[in-house]
């Protein structure tokens, strides 16, 4: 069985090509042009805003909340405060 391939910032699937980018590990959406990885505050904010479309009635405080507690389980952040 071949094992899916995820962002580890993120968790986007790689294997889908809307979401790959030059980084191996990475999607294009949470690296620059270059393929290096963005700042931990983008990452946020760009996952708050992905809850927030699912979510809509959480507000922006608690949807950054979501996704700093999201983001400690991730291999690109585990290691962040």
């Amino acid at each position: 069985m071949e094992m899916k391939k995820w962002c580890y910032s993120c968790t986007a699937p790689l294997d889908m090509p809307e979401f790959k980018g030059i980084a191996e590990n990475l999607c294009k959406f949470c690296t620059d042009e270059a393929g290096v990885l963005k700042s931990r505050n983008d990452i946020q904010i760009g996952i708050a805003e992905w809850f927030q479309s699912w979510q809509p009635d959480i507000d922006d405080a608690k949807a950054m909340k979501r996704a700093d507690s999201f983001m400690k389980a991730l291999p690109a952040w585990d290691q962040e405060p």
